[in-house]
């Protein structure tokens, strides 16, 4: 199983790091383990749940969308557009 450290899920999530330590200060969403020296790692049974994948499946689905422009002068618009997104 893999372990993400707070740094590494926070970016996942789109959370900070003072945030997920808030979280789990409050007992709201605890890491997966804490090691001796106080670092929080989690699971990414937790990055899942967090993120609502609910079914392994959902991970591997495509997504396309659709983009149009109305005149030549948008053209440039359209090629902005149609660059993959993170």
């Amino acid at each position: 199983m893999k372990y993400y450290s707070i740094c590494e899920f926070a970016e996942l999530i789109r959370k900070t790091r003072q945030k997920l330590r808030n979280l789990d200060k409050r007992g709201v969403f605890k890491p997966h383990h804490v090691t001796e020296s106080g670092y929080r790692y989690y699971s990414q049974g937790q990055l899942h749940h967090f993120l609502g994948i609910k079914d392994e499946r959902q991970l591997n689905k495509v997504v396309i969308g659709y983009c149009r422009v109305s005149s030549q002068k948008q053209k440039d618009d359209l090629e902005r557009q149609t660059k993959p997104r993170r």
